[in-house]
């Protein structure tokens, strides 16, 4: 398992839920008050940001149902798929009161996420789903903790309170699969690859694009 995982973390590399290493220039800088209070650059980042990580985590997670060979990889799916839709619909109810503009794609580095587990069979699907999203999720959890402590906006506080739970939740089931590497995990978090801005940012939605809903 090991030459080809590290093989794949290192051709898709990682920061997680998004490309969080491309936060804002000015993260502390307000854009907006609104009635939940200010808003930082860093803030709505971050709604976007939890938002592109369930339209690429939700696939896999569905992915994972079909194509897991044991049980606690097809459970692990069930909670992708489960968590992602919880945080989607307060992503969604959250955004209008924001005036913040929702992706419906994910960044092209988690496209590449996608298409890598798509192209994944038997344990070998295991194995990377296991370890790709152990990685990614290990990743944002700090950050999600900074924007907990710092945000002075109601909604986004609420979130981070969710995506805490979530993600911990997550690495929970990755690790219950046995099949994480956490040596080359643990590699993969602390030292992730530059990737260009554009690979991590998930693209606007075009004008008149219907909305991308992920139901439970």
């Amino acid at each position: 398992m090991g030459g080809a995982l590290s093989l794949t973390l290192a051709a898709l590399a990682y920061p997680s839920m998004l490309g969080f290493t491309t936060v804002a220039a000015a993260p502390d800088r307000v854009i907006a008050q609104t009635s939940a209070g200010p808003l930082t650059e860093a803030d709505r980042d971050f709604v976007v940001k939890v938002r592109a990580a369930g339209l690429w985590e939700y696939p896999v997670g569905r992915m994972a149902l079909q194509k897991g060979t044991t049980d606690a990889v097809r459970t692990a799916g069930r909670h992708l798929v489960s968590g992602h839709a919880a945080l989607d619909a307060t992503c969604r109810r959250i955004a209008p009161r924001l005036d913040i503009a929702l992706p419906n794609r994910p960044s092209p580095q988690q496209q590449g996420f996608v298409a890598t587990l798509g192209a994944d069979s038997g344990r070998q699907f295991d194995s990377d789903m296991a370890n790709i999203l152990r990685t990614t999720h290990g990743q944002i959890f700090t950050t999600i903790a900074k924007i907990r402590s710092t945000t002075r906006n109601t909604l986004v506080r609420q979130l981070a309170d969710q995506a805490n739970d979530t993600v911990l939740d997550h690495i929970s089931v990755m690790e219950k699969t046995g099949l994480v590497d956490f040596d080359q995990v643990l590699f993969q978090e602390t030292t992730p690859p530059r990737l260009p801005a554009d690979d991590t940012t998930p693209p606007p939605p075009t004008p008149g694009e219907a909305q991308v809903t992920l139901k439970p």
